[in-house]
């Protein structure tokens, strides 16, 4: 298995800091798991997060959601 294979069974669970406009990772991996929906993300595909909850999102939709739930 080399870094460009898409098969996630065998790869780990990524650690992040996530900033503004940023995140560090702090404890290496391929991929990150959505906190709405526990799909798993990619990092390079990683693009919707939150640095006050310190979560990630699969997307647009599960960001909304996840604002809406913290925001009422």
């Amino acid at each position: 298995m080399n870094a460009h294979d898409r098969d996630f069974a065998g790869a780990d669970l990524a650690t992040l800091h996530y900033g503004d406009g940023e995140f560090a990772v702090l404890k290496p991996g391929r991929f990150v798991r959505c906190a709405v929906s526990g799909a798993m993300i990619p990092l390079d595909a990683l693009r919707y997060w939150s640095p006050v909850l310190q979560e990630a999102y699969a997307g647009p939709a599960e960001a909304l959601a996840r604002w809406k739930e913290t925001n009422p």
